[in-house]
């Protein structure tokens, strides 16, 4: 008589927030399938649902308790993880029915829920660890995170107080993770945490064995240097313009690492950096950009920047744009500046009105719009390297070197029916607009 299998206990996730959240989440749903759990792509379907939460803003946090409660309403049977689980007794107060809450990045805690919410039936048919780690991106990139918490005390942030300081993964445990995400087909690594170039500070940038021989420093310089040594992309995000980052720019000339930068600058008025708690030396940092393109001409800058915070005036907002027009980054976001609880920058003096921030919105905008679009438009008539995000039909979207998924522009292909996602191929720009570029796929590059 054939052995009849017990149906595992189904977990959906609802994800919010950053990328460092989008890992946790991979990380939650691998070791819950490792256990025996199977996973739900909608309520109906789920016996526990969990909802890893953003609370970076006050908005971003209205948008994880909308989340919590249409998973309530869906389903009833719902475990809150993430940074807001730091507001327990909020989350409690407005839903008293969550079996359970849990803070960023606590592993053990989100599964030890679940297996008390749903407990597994063992089953030696049903306890396989998958052969890679399940993923919510697509196969052929990976966010790659590398260490948790921050040491700044920007008055802005609280993100120390729900990730506490910077606490760094070794770095030949790093590199065993994209060595195994590489074999299953990542084309693409993306470095995140919360500062990536105080990588290895915590651990003094002690050296570390390396599985084929050899050593590794735990610092951003030699780990990026070892990634690039994979075959993989290779994208550096939240990196603060420290000296020793010049270093990586050469990486980026020799191919070892992407020529793009992801750098929270925030503001240029050293008036506003002060307020800020952030380093002010506006002027040196225009050198060092001017220093980068010299090394890396095609390198990409990508920032954000805050418009209304407390005390900014209509000079210290031409200030940024002025700066923003030596500048010439490649890829600017910005928001308007939101009181968080528990934020330094709530106490300080002369807020700006709303609509005031809003007009200066609208201006940076139209002001980093105007900067891409002729960035753009240089482009057209180059061939690039584009590794391939979607096919549809006989078009395909895909990404440049200078293009990080989901907040970067896009390449838009024509006749491209025939590409996979995670291709590589040689596009020939024909056209661009002020965000995205669009061309043709001229022969495959999967070296590139």
């Amino acid at each position: 008589m054939a052995t009849q299998l017990p149906s595992p206990p189904k977990v959906g996730m609802v994800s919010l927030g950053c990328p460092k959240n989008l890992v946790d989440s991979e990380r939650i749903l691998t070791k819950l399938r490792s256990d025996g759990y199977a996973m739900s792509a909608d309520y109906a379907g789920a016996d526990i649902v969990l909802v890893n939460t953003c609370g970076f803003l006050d908005s971003a946090k209205e948008e994880s308790l909308e989340a919590i409660g249409e998973a309530i309403a869906e389903n009833g049977r719902v475990i809150v993880t993430g940074c807001m689980g730091k507001e327990a007794e909020l989350i409690r107060e407005r839903f008293p029915d969550v079996l359970a809450v849990t803070g960023a990045h606590q592993y053990e805690q989100v599964v030890g829920a679940v297996h008390d919410a749903a407990p597994v039936t063992p089953s030696a048919y049903l306890d396989l660890v998958p052969e890679r780690d399940l993923k919510l991106t697509p196969r052929h990139y990976s966010y790659l995170k590398i260490s948790e918490g921050c040491n700044h005390r920007c008055s802005f942030c609280i993100i120390p107080s729900l990730r506490g300081d910077l606490v760094s993964r070794r770095p030949d445990a790093i590199l065993r993770e994209a060595e195994k995400l590489v074999a299953a087909g990542t084309k693409e690594l993306l470095v995140i945490s919360q500062d990536t170039s105080a990588y290895g500070v915590d651990l003094r940038h002690a050296s570390y064995p390396l599985k084929g021989g050899g050593e590794v420093r735990a610092h951003m310089t030699d780990l990026s240097r070892e990634l690039g040594k994979l075959g993989a992309w290779v994208r550096l995000h939240y990196v603060y313009p420290y000296p020793h980052v010049d270093q990586v720019i050469p990486l980026m000339a020799e191919g070892l690492v992407l020529p793009y930068l992801d750098i929270p600058f925030q503001h240029a008025s050293p008036a506003v950096l002060k307020r800020m708690k952030r380093p002010a030396n506006e002027a040196k940092v225009l050198e060092r950009i001017k220093g980068w393109r010299a090394i890396a001409p095609d390198i990409a800058i990508r920032s954000t920047f805050v418009v209304g915070f407390p005390g900014e005036t209509e000079e210290d907002f031409q200030y940024l744009l002025d700066w923003l027009d030596e500048a010439q980054l490649d890829r600017v976001g910005a928001f308007r500046f939101e009181p968080v609880e528990g934020a330094a920058a709530n106490a300080l003096s002369n807020p700006v009105h709303e609509e005031v921030k809003e007009e200066r919105y609208q201006r940076i905008m139209e002001k980093t719009a105007a900067i891409s679009a002729a960035k753009l438009q240089a482009k057209v008539g180059k061939t690039l390297d584009v590794i391939i995000d979607l096919v549809d039909g006989d078009g395909a979207t895909g990404r440049s070197k200078a293009d990080a998924p989901e907040i970067d522009g896009e390449v838009h292909l024509r006749d491209a029916g025939h590409l996979q996602p995670g291709d590589i191929v040689q596009v020939a720009i024909e056209d661009a607009d002020d965000h995205d570029l669009f061309g043709v796929a001229l022969s495959s590059s999967n070296d590139a």
